[in-house]
This record gives C-alpha cells, structure tokens and sequence, in this order.
C-alpha cells in the first residue's frame, strides 16, 4: 500500500478551504477507503496547532485537531530515529525544524511527502514530493 506524509502546509490547506483543498481531500477520501496509508508527526500537527491559535483561537486549533485526529492519519510521536534524521536535514540549512520532522518520516517509511512548501525543495533528491 503506498504510504503519504501530509505536512501542516496540506492540512491547513484542506482545513482552511486554500486552493489546493481539493486534492488534499482527495488524499484524505482514499486514505479513508483504506488505499492509501497517511501520517503526519506530531510536531507537524503542533504547527497545525499553534498557526491556528494565532490566526483565529485556541479554541478552533483543538477543533483543527480533535478533526484530523477523527481522519485516517496515524499521528507518530518523533521518535529519537525520526529526531535525528530531522536534525540531519535541518544541519543542511534552509528548512524550518518542524518541516525537517515531515521530512524525516517520509524518508524513513519511504513515503511521499504532500506540501506546497517550498522549503522542501532542499531536499526534494532526499524524499519523494508530491507537490500543491
């Protein structure tokens, strides 16, 4: 079964009804008919977090989150193996820490990773990209 990494870049997109909504729904409807597997890391899921509380409410970033944790995406803890791959990427430079951990789980399960952000192009000969 092939294995999908979202990013808080397609979460937020989905969640905030941006441009690319639509194909991450599409991900998401697959995922949950069981032909796709989805993850995302924790610390990626704090970032779906804190950008919500800043922009709207705490409130709504529980809401955000109480909603993907509903969804058919396994939420993996940064483990010390994932720590240290996203530390790895984030000594190249040029990536976010928090984007370094999307980044790491998709090397590590093989996975493609599905981002719009553009930081990612860093290490895009690292990982395979599905691009917003």
């Amino acid at each position: 079964m092939d294995s999908k990494i979202l990013d808080s870049y397609a979460l937020m997109a989905f969640l905030q009804d941006e441009p690319s909504a639509d194909v991450v729904e599409g991900i998401l409807i697959a995922a949950s008919e069981g032909k796709i597997h989805l993850a995302v890391c924790a610390v990626n899921l704090g970032e779906v977090w804190y950008s919500t509380r800043r922009a709207i409410s705490p409130e709504a970033a529980d809401r955000y989150v109480m909603q993907i944790q509903g969804m058919s995406i396994e939420v993996v803890d940064a483990s010390w193996e994932i720590s240290r791959q996203a530390a790895v990427y984030k000594s190249i430079g040029g990536i976010s820490y928090a984007d370094c951990f999307a980044a790491a789980l998709a090397k590590l399960r093989n996975a493609e990773l599905v981002t719009g952000d553009k930081e990612f192009k860093k290490v895009e000969k690292e990982i395979k990209i599905s691009w917003l």
